[in-house]
């Protein structure tokens, strides 16, 4: 199933970023362009995982501000990143079954493929950070309880995502849903549509 592989990288990718555990580590991909698929989800992975400590490191209530603009502007990037990802997963799907004839009465999905998958990758953050605080050994037996039932529902969760994702892909495969993506109309970075951005031209 395809899940299977996805939920695979994505651990291999978390477990690699906490070797050194820092943002500024270089970003290396053992998947080659060839190896599109893997490549791509493990891409997409490892800006998640940057972006989870971006988001960590900028709550720090003692952050010197003009280091905080700094690191929003990094989010911003990585966000502008990640939904780049989403796209090109997006588009690999595209690629894989345009051959497939719809039937007359498929029906489109709330959301695509490579956005089900983008949870997925979050989600496979969840499990990770949750699982330490449940056996961090310095934290109380009373935290430590709370954050296993937490863990509990995470993992069902990713059953369940697995399970919709793998059905998805399916159905499109048979025809029975067919994809539409609407590329990104993100207003914010474009400096003719952000009217602070076009003022400052």
């Amino acid at each position: 199933m395809f899940t299977d592989k996805a939920n695979k990288i994505f651990q291999d990718v978390i477990e690699k970023y906490h070797i050194i555990n820092t943002v500024d580590q270089p970003f290396e991909n053992p998947y080659e362009k060839s190896d599109l698929i893997e490549h791509l989800l493990y891409r997409k992975c490892w800006i998640d995982t940057v972006q989870w400590h971006y988001e960590d490191i900028i709550r720090d209530p003692q952050i010197d501000p003009v280091a905080a603009l700094k690191l929003k502007r990094q989010i911003d990037a990585s966000n502008q990143d990640r939904t780049d990802m989403v796209e090109y997963i997006d588009s690999y799907f595209l690629e894989k079954y345009k051959d497939v004839i719809p039937k007359s009465d498929a029906t489109i999905n709330t959301e695509s493929p490579a956005w089900g998958v983008d949870r997925l990758s979050i989600l496979a953050l969840k499990i990770y950070h949750m699982n330490e605080e449940a056996t961090r050994e310095d934290a109380s037996e009373t935290h430590r309880k709370a954050c296993k039932v937490k863990l509990d529902v995470l993992l069902e969760q990713r059953v369940d995502l697995s399970t919709a994702i793998d059905t998805l892909l399916k159905d499109i495969e048979n025809g029975d849903k067919y994809m539409k993506v609407y590329k990104q109309m993100k207003m914010y970075n474009d400096e003719e549509l952000n009217p602070v951005l076009r003022s400052q031209k």
